[in-house]
C-alpha cells in the first residue's frame, strides 16, 4: 500500500474514507475540505466498503478506512491489500489499544494507525504528514540513486540462488535503503514470494500472457508488497500450463521496474540464459552461484564464459553458497577458483540452523542470519553497489570468466580429478 512507488496522481481521486459512525465522519469532512477534498468522499461502511468499492474501482492517493467493524482487523487489512494498488498511503482508525497490532499493522503496509477517540489535531498531523511523502522530491531521489539491475544466475539446481536473490533484493532494500522490485523468474517453481511469506498472485503470468498490458500501472498492481522498500512479482504457474512467450513480456517488466524502483533483482533461472539472451544484457551486475562440487565448477567455468561473449559490459561476482565447514568439501576452493581462473568473490557458509529459523519466520535469510553468518550477505550487497556504480562499469572485465574453448575445462577438470582419487573413481 504505502509501497515506494509513483504515485499517478491524474488516475486516482486525491482521498477518499471509509467509516463506520456520523462522529468519525462528521470529523473526517472539515479537515477534507481544508485539504481541497470532496467531503463526499466519506463513505459509510468501514473497512468491508473499502474492500468492495476499490475491487472494481482505482485506489485514492489517500485512503482513511475504519477498522471499529472489524473483528479481525489485521486479516481484513490484507484483505484490503489484495485490492488497493500499491502507491495509496493508507490511514487507519480503531478502537483496538494494542501495540502489537499497531506494530503489526505498520507492518503490514499502513502509513498510520489512530486510536479511536482521536482529535481534529492528529487527524490534521496524519493527513499532512501523508501528503508530504506524496508530494516528497522522488526525482531528486532517483538522481542519487541510479537504478541498479543485478541477474542473480545459479549455476546448478539446488545451490540456493532464490536464497541468495532474496537476501540480496532485502539487503538493497533494508539497508541500503533503496526501493526494490525482486523479479523470480522461475515461473512454475520459483520460490521468491513462498520464502517472504507472501502469496505469489497472478501479476507474472499476466504479463506474460499479456505483454500489451505492462506499463506503469500494470506494475503498481501486479507486484506484492513485502515491506515498505522491498516488492515481488513472482508466479507459482500450473505445471499442466507451459507459458509460451517469445521474451517481450521479460524485456517490458524490466523496462517498466528500471522507472518504478532503485534496484531490481531478478531471479534467473539458468535455462533462460539460452531462451532469452537479453535478459542479461541491461544487467548492471551478474551474481553467479555456485557450490563446490566437481558439476558445479563444470557449470560454472561454461556460465562465466557465456557472460563474458554476450554481456562483457556486465560486472560478475562469484558466491559460493552453502559451504560446509570443517574441510568437507568435494573440491578444494583452491582447486575451484585455479579451474574457473578468478577468486570466489562471497563465500557462504553451510548454515541449516538459520536457513531453517528463516523458513519458518517467512523472512530472507540475510534478515535472520546473525554475527559472521550475515557478514557474507553484507559484503555481497556492498559489492553490487559498488560494481553498479563505480566508474567504467561498461568494460569487460579482464577476470571474468575461463576461456571458453573447451581444451581449458577438459583440462582444468582432469586435473581436479587427480587431486581427487574418491571423484576420479566414482
Amino acid at each position: 500500500m504505502n509501497a515506494p512507488f509513483q504515485a499517478r496522481a491524474g488516475l486516482r481521486d486525491p482521498f477518499t474514507a471509509f467509516v463506520c459512525d456520523d462522529a468519525t465522519a462528521d470529523m473526517l469532512r472539515p479537515v477534507a475540505v481544508e485539504h481541497g477534498w470532496s467531503p463526499e468522499k466519506v463513505n459509510k461502511g468501514g473497512l468491508r466498503n473499502a474492500v468492495q468499492s476499490l475491487s472494481v474501482s482505482a485506489s485514492p492517493n489517500i485512503l482513511f478506512v475504519d477498522l471499529s467493524e472489524s473483528a479481525d482487523p489485521l486479516n481484513d487489512i490484507n484483505a484490503l491489500a489484495e485490492v488497493c494498488e500499491p502507491g495509496t498511503i493508507v490511514i487507519a482508525a480503531g478502537a483496538v489499544n494494542d501495540v502489537r497490532l499497531y506494530r503489526d499493522l505498520l507492518a503490514s503496509g499502513i502509513h498510520d494507525y489512530l486510536l479511536k477517540p482521536f482529535n481534529v489535531d492528529q487527524l490534521r498531523d496524519t493527513f499532512a504528514n501523508a501528503q508530504m511523502i506524496l508530494s516528497g522530491p522522488r526525482g531528486e531521489a532517483q538522481a542519487d540513486k541510479p537504478h541498479i539491475m543485478t541477474a542473480v544466475i545459479g549455476v546448478r539446481g539446488g545451490v540456493g540462488a532464490s536464497t541468495v536473490s532474496t537476501s540480496l533484493a532485502w539487503m538493497l532494500g533494508a539497508r541500503a535503503q533503496r526501493s526494490t522490485a525482486l523479479l523470480d523468474l522461475d515461473i512454475h517453481f520459483g520460490t521468491g514470494a513462498l520464502a517472504l511469506d507472501l502469496e505469489p498472485g497472478r501479476g507474472l503470468t499476466d504479463a506474460i500472457e499479456n505483454p500489451s498490458r505492462i506499463d506503469g500501472l500494470f506494475i503498481e498492481r501486479a507486484m506484492v508488497r513485502c515491506n515498505e522498500r522491498l516488492s515481488v512479482l513472482s508466479a507459482e504457474a500450473p505445471i499442466n500450463q507451459p507459458l509460451i512467450t517469445d521474451g517481450t513480456a521479460f524485456f517490458q517488466l524490466q523496462e517498466e521496474m528500471k522507472n518504478a524502483f532503485e534496484s531490481t533483482v531478478c531471479d534467473l533461472p539458468r535455462h533462460m540464459l539460452i531462451q532469452y539472451p537479453h535478459m542479461v544484457h541491461d544487467a548492471h551486475v551478474a551474481v553467479v552461484v555456485c557450490e563446490l562440487t566437481l558439476a558445479a565448477t563444470r557449470d560454472t567455468i561454461r556460465i562465466l564464459a557465456w557472460l563474458k561473449s554476450n554481456a562483457p559490459q556486465t560486472k560478475v561476482i562469484v558466491v559460493a553458497n552453502r559451504v560446509p565447514s570443517g574441510g568437507a568439501l568435494e573440491i578444494s576452493r583452491k582447486d575451484f577458483e585455479q579451474s574457473i581462473e578468478r577468486k570466489v568473490d562471497v563465500l557462504i557458509g553451510e548454515d541449516g540452523k538459520t536457513a531453517a529459523q528463516a523458513a519458518k519466520l517467512g523472512k530472507p535469510v540475510a534478515e535472520v542470519a546473525s554475527g559472521k553468518s550475515a557478514a557474507p550477505y553484507t559484503q555481497l550487497c556492498n559489492m553490487v553497489l559498488s560494481h553498479a556504480t563505480e566508474d567504467g562499469a561498461g568494460e569487460p572485465q579482464k577476470s571474468s570468466a575461463a576461456p571458453a574453448g573447451g581444451k581449458n575445462l577438459v583440462n582444468s577438470l582432469k586435473s581436479m580429478l587427480a587431486k581427487n582419487p574418491k571423484a576420479a573413481a566414482a
